[in-house]
């Protein structure tokens, strides 16, 4: 390894890059357990390389907590571009550090550690400003700077759309610049709460402060996954009068009204969803939150249009919602919208005055400082919303039990042979039901 190397000598991909997103096998040639993609619906736990030192600023750690996201499962529908076969995916884990290149100097070998989902330089324009999820330096896409004109920061184990880096649904990774990417967790937080700072948390904190949720507002929020289901949480934390949820499942409907004390609209597809919005609240909710996203479409005009090509993304959810939120109300986009889409109603965001905010990918590290004390401190417990605990070895089948909704699973914790013993009052270790 030449710790001299520049920025020119480590350019990977379409883009110039500062770190690549490619990292070195162990010398003593030890493997470890990942997860990885090899098409639509397909994913297999393997044993592949441990990673090592790649580059000066390189963390590796031994993953002590993962856990599979609602948004891993755009990638399991291959929904999302740039997916490459064997690629290691995951976005949120913690662990322990293993590892320290020679430029890290805030973290050191045995310290427990929560990673942010992006990866993140901490000395761009955007990274200077705390808007890490925009770093200008880590993501070679070249695609996607065409198709957006600039392109957002890497991601661990979101295809190469996002830099192509290694995810953490294994035994180890590799975390460039670990010195802006880690957080270190206190004695008294444990794991199975340590773990979602890394996305979860700070996303659904970020899209409520997005919705300009505020003391005595009325919120709607579309998607009752674990993002809109904190986002539920933050708001009523914010001081919002009412919390409508808005879901296909009824299963998850209910448990929001059980543990969050939300109203709930059950949104089939024969349902006037806007209909039943304005029974409750005539004028129409002061902000939205939509964390439900492009898979899901309910006429036939979209779904053609998604399986054919047409469009990538369906505008029906956003229709309902721009149709439902107040006059000069507020949208909060934090769920995955890629790339294009039709029938969108822009004269009903322009004539009614409608704020259509994307939340863009959370800058996490702008926010985990605070939101550590305030997990610590019991004001925000992701507790309630943990509902199983699989090993690594069970993680192709946790991808399928979400997809499904089977066994009432809405977050798991993945297991390692590095994982603690489970903390008192999370779900104990478990086979999956699929």
């Amino acid at each position: 390894m030449n710790l001299g190397a520049n920025i020119a000598e480590r350019v990977l991909g379409d883009k110039p890059t500062s770190t690549t997103p490619k990292y070195q096998p162990r010398a003593s040639g030890e493997t470890m357990k990942a997860l990885r993609w090899y098409g639509a619906q397909t994913v297999r736990v393997e044993e592949v390389p441990a990673p090592t030192i790649t580059d000066p600023e390189d963390v590796v750690l031994r993953i002590t907590g993962a856990t599979v996201c609602g948004s891993d499962l755009h990638l399991y529908h291959k929904e999302i571009i740039q997916l490459q076969e064997g690629d290691i995916l995951g976005h949120e884990f913690c662990g322990i550090v293993d590892e320290v290149g020679p430029a890290v100097k805030n973290v050191k070998v045995g310290d427990r550690v929560v990673s942010s989902f992006q990866v993140a330089c901490g000395t761009c324009h955007f990274c200077k400003q705390g808007l890490t999820s925009m770093c200008d330096t880590t993501n070679n896409s070249n695609l996607q700077e065409k198709m957006y004109g600039s392109k957002i920061g890497g991601v661990f184990g979101y295809s190469h759309f996002v830099g192509g880096f290694a995810g953490g649904q294994a035994e180890y990774v590799r975390v460039p610049f670990g010195d802006n990417s880690l957080l270190k967790i206190p004695d008294d937080v444990p794991d199975e709460k340590a773990l979602y700072l890394s996305d979860i948390i700070p996303t659904s904190y970020h899209a409520v402060l997005c919705a300009n949720v505020q003391a005595g507002s009325v919120v709607a929020i579309w998607g009752l996954g674990p993002i809109g289901l904190f986002c539920a949480k933050w708001s009523l934390i914010q001081g919002a009068s009412r919390v409508i949820c808005v879901d296909p499942d009824q299963q998850r409907i209910d448990f929001a009204v059980q543990h969050l004390g939300v109203e709930g609209i059950l949104a089939d597809k024969s349902t006037d969803v806007v209909a039943k919005i304005r029974e409750k609240i005539a004028i129409g909710p002061d902000c939205v939150i939509d964390a439900a996203g492009f898979r899901f479409t309910k006429g036939i005009l979209h779904t053609v249009q998604r399986a054919v090509g047409l469009e990538t993304d369906s505008s029906e959810i956003l229709n309902e919602e721009i149709r439902a939120v107040r006059k000069f109300g507020t949208i909060s986009l934090i769920a995955d919208y890629a790339a294009t889409t039709n029938g969108l109603n822009i004269g009903a965001i322009m004539e009614k005055g409608i704020t259509l905010r994307g939340a863009g990918q959370c800058p996490v590290q702008k926010y985990w400082h605070d939101l550590l004390k305030k997990v610590q401190d019991g004001t925000f417990d992701p507790t309630f919303a943990i509902t199983h605990r699989f090993r690594i070895e069970d993680t192709a089948a946790v991808y399928k039990m979400m997809d499904e909704h089977t066994d009432g699973i809405i977050k798991s914790f993945i297991q390692t042979k590095w994982s603690a013993p489970a903390a008192q009052g999370f779900p104990v270790l478990q086979s999956p039901t699929v």
